[in-house]
């Protein structure tokens, strides 16, 4: 839920990056970090364990002039992987705007990509959201590993609801597709809070 601070004229929007353990969801942040230009970004926060590179979340505001009149801010951060961290997830999905679900591409982590996006439907339900309205974007990452899974095939395993969400093709790891998959989300977070506003 957009948070509206009349008084500064700011608008702050809340992004989630979601998905299964090392799928990339870290790597993702740490580019777009790395690729804002510093007087438009904040400190990156990271908690790293033994289990999983990310614990808790990262946090990184971008700045842009979106609504006419109000500095528009996204807060940006990425969820643990591994199941043992549910309530973490569910903590860090409350009052989101909007996710992108980094998919693995390996075809040995396709149950692994379903599980987790089976487990972000459940938590945004018992928060009174759905998948199926939530702005959404689903990003096919490491594409540039041998044995992966054709695009197609993805799509049919994770991209078959009642609405089909826009899809992006990335190697995190080496920058490719993180901008677009950022573009994209905002995009349609911006939408989704217009519509609302107007509606």
């Amino acid at each position: 839920m957009a948070l509206v601070n009349y008084a500064k004229k700011e608008i702050q929007f809340k992004i989630v990056y979601y998905g299964p353990g090392m799928c990339g969801k870290t790597t993702n942040l740490q580019i777009v970090h790395d690729q804002i230009p510093a007087d438009a970004k904040g400190k990156m926060a990271s908690l790293a364990t033994s289990q999983d590179r990310t614990l808790f979340f990262d946090f990184l505001p971008l700045k842009s002039e979106a609504i006419s009149g109000f500095v528009t801010k996204f807060q940006m951060y990425t969820v643990p992987g591994q199941v043992k961290y549910n309530s973490t997830r569910k903590l860090v999905l409350r009052n989101c705007d909007g996710v992108v679900f980094v998919a693995d591409s390996q075809l040995d982590k396709m149950q692994d990509n379903i599980e987790s996006l089976e487990n972000l439907a459940e938590n945004l339900r018992e928060q009174n959201n759905d998948l199926d309205t939530m702005p959404l974007v689903i990003q096919y990452n490491k594409r540039d590993l041998p044995n992966i899974a054709p695009t197609p095939y993805m799509d049919f395993l994770l991209n078959k609801g009642t609405f089909k969400v826009p899809t992006e093709e990335a190697a995190a790891f080496r920058g490719d597709g993180v901008m677009p998959t950022l573009n994209t989300i905002a995009k349609l977070v911006l939408q989704d809070f217009i519509e609302k506003k107007n509606s």
